[in-house]
């Protein structure tokens, strides 16, 4: 029997990816097999309902539409067998691999000015300083910029992260022609506010700059300068914990309040969750030191999104939106309550989620999340393609590669795809270059110390340049973790977390980056909201694909192996490759382990 499905085919679904509520979809499948058919469709925990097709002269098709936002299921039964993905399975089985929907609220949308930017995420700290440099009780500024940061557990076994390099707003202002020069349009900072540690997760006042990177002076003329330059600042917002030695819980006493581990009558008693009062409290992931906030707290609530609130407060500074620390911790009614107060204020701010895998079915300590259906995120850091593009780099294969990026073409509003954070390494994870360098370690005596030779070194950047186009042409927007452009190396936190090497430039790669972001610029008009294609696919590491807007197209090939094809031009034009700035016509033949991207010369001389 012939069966044909893609729901990424419009000729079998109507609506790429996600639908809007009340919206008509129309489903086609084709076959050859005579009887009946019926799209079986159950909402998420829901009972499944049996709609019959009707009969096509090759195959069934069936239109309606679904007044409700959620996560749904499908499949196709046809002739008493379930068919998902892949599967056919009897009417009577468990029914395996369905194909997912989401449906979310047809008046959802995205920032535009987000969409076709690039993006440059800074750890305060470690980027840049200007200035002398304050320093708080408890707190130990290092005076070698570039050192290891302390990363041994004191006498009572705790790594206190109290090293402090001075990196401060002044010193990122001085590099704000630098970040120009990348084309950055979005700086996303690590936390900002006051605490005692380097990472400042465990915050201590969210209506205080922490003291060694300035004032809120000093952040506004940072904010005000920026924007100038067409860039727009997000801030991380933690919500799901504060620290132990904050104004809210003041476990220390180092406050001038009454905290929730000092008294019972505390106003921000209820703000936390005591099984044994007071030290017996829940915490993040058992961290002493990150008590777990009760988000459910009316006082919590009032204080986070109320017209003086903590969302507000800095949104009147002009940033230009928040990235969500541990999205899946915090709860769908305060992820609804968050989105409502930051867009009262900023219609146009972004609301970005921490989430490590595919958002649109997350199950999260038991429950379904919601972040997709129009109330809650804007979408998401990208974490299912940055393991795709380091699986593709290091094994050349690429099957998986195309397929995570079709997975959430079907599972993500197209408005959440142009919007997704995609990133190679992050604060949390090891740097791109000394992944895809494949110099392992587990032993952190050993990451202190571990440096690439030169030519391990070589070939790592080439490897961070495939992974770079790919990052900077697939939907969504490339966000760049400082450094990453300057070949720094680090293993996993805090060795990930050192200070940027201004002494040190490496002009190939930055200038690497820097085309890239000019490429982005140029092409915007495609690359912010354009619809993603797969054009060819080789037998192993060869894939072209197109994104595609208002009739033109670029075209981005990756060759990650020995395989030789011949880009063959249907059109008698002249095409440019960007990154080389090379004319072609008829042809464009591929050579192995190589890349590019390329458009028709008229179209690039049209914008």
């Amino acid at each position: 029997m012939n069966f044909y499905y893609d729901p990424l085919d419009k000729n079998c679904k109507s609506i790429t990816g996600a639908a809007p509520r009340g919206e008509t979809i129309r489903f086609r499948v084709r076959t050859d097999e005579a009887g009946e058919c019926f799209l079986d469709l159950n909402r998420d925990g829901c009972p499944a309902t049996a709609y019959a097709m009707r009969r096509t002269n090759d195959g069934f098709a069936i239109a309606l539409k679904i007044h409700e936002t959620g996560l749904y299921f499908y499949r196709f039964i046809l002739n008493g067998q379930y068919i998902g993905r892949g599967k056919r399975r009897r009417a009577d089985a468990a029914s395996g691999e369905a194909y997912q929907l989401t449906v979310y609220d047809e008046n959802f949308s995205t920032p535009d000015w987000f969409k076709g930017g690039v993006m440059y995420q800074i750890f305060p700290d470690r980027f840049a300083k200007e200035g002398e440099i304050a320093i708080g009780a408890g707190k130990i500024l290092r005076k070698d910029w570039g050192g290891i940061p302390e990363f041994r557990p004191n006498r009572e076994g705790i790594v206190k992260n109290n090293d402090f390099f001075g990196g401060n707003f002044r010193g990122v202002m001085s590099k704000l022609d630098y970040l120009q020069s990348l084309h950055v349009t979005v700086i996303y900072f690590n936390p900002i506010f006051e605490s005692v540690s380097n990472h400042r997760y465990d915050t201590g006042d969210y209506m205080k700059i922490d003291a060694l990177l300035g004032t809120k002076e000093d952040f506004e003329a940072l904010v005000a300068a920026a924007k100038e330059r067409g860039i727009r600042i997000i801030l991380d917002g933690v919500f799901n914990h504060t620290g132990d030695d904050s104004r809210y819980f003041n476990r220390y006493g180092h406050y001038d309040s009454v905290g929730a581990y000092q008294s019972p009558d505390s106003p921000y008693r209820d703000w936390y969750d005591f099984y044994d009062y007071p030290r017996g409290y829940h915490s993040w992931w058992g961290i002493e030191t990150l008590p777990a906030v009760n988000e459910a707290s009316e006082g919590y609530q009032n204080f986070i999104f109320g017209a003086d609130g903590v969302l507000k407060h800095w949104l009147k500074t002009g940033i230009g939106g928040y990235r969500l620390d541990v999205a899946d911790e915090l709860p769908d009614f305060f992820l609804k309550k968050l989105r409502t107060a930051v867009k009262e204020e900023d219609p146009e701010a972004v609301i970005i989620g921490e989430v490590w895998e595919s958002a649109s079915d997350k199950i999260a300590y038991g429950k379904r999340r919601e972040y997709f259906q129009g109330d809650e995120l804007d979408s998401v850091m990208n974490y299912p393609l940055k393991d795709a593009i380091i699986n593709y780099v290091l094994s050349g294969k690429a099957k998986v590669l195309a397929g995570t990026v079709n997975l959430l073409r079907d599972n993500y509003p197209k408005c959440t795809i142009d919007c997704l954070m995609n990133i190679l390494s992050t604060h949390d994870t090891a740097r791109i270059l000394t992944v895809l360098a494949g110099k392992n370690t587990y032993d952190k005596e050993e990451m202190a110390v571990t440096q690439l030779s030169e030519a391990e070194k070589r070939a790592g950047i080439e490897k961070v340049k495939l992974a770079a186009v790919l990052q900077y042409t697939l939907p969504g927007v490339p966000c760049v973790y400082y450094g990453d452009e300057n070949a720094m190396e680090g293993y996993i936190d805090p060795f990930c977390r050192r200070c940027f090497d201004w002494e040190h430039l490496n002009d190939d790669l930055i200038s690497f980056y820097q085309k890239l972001g000019d490429i982005r610029e140029r092409l915007r008009f495609i690359l912010s909201d354009g619809e993603y294609t797969e054009v060819a696919r080789g037998k192993t590491s060869f894939l072209l694909f197109a994104r595609v807007k208002d009739g033109k197209a670029c075209y981005v090939y990756v060759n990650n192996g020995s395989e030789k094809p011949d880009i063959l031009f249907k059109e008698d034009c002249a095409f440019v490759e960007l990154l080389s700035g090379r004319e072609y016509s008829k042809k464009l033949p591929v050579l192995p382990y190589s890349y590019g991207i390329f458009i028709k010369k008229k179209d690039l001389c049209q914008t």
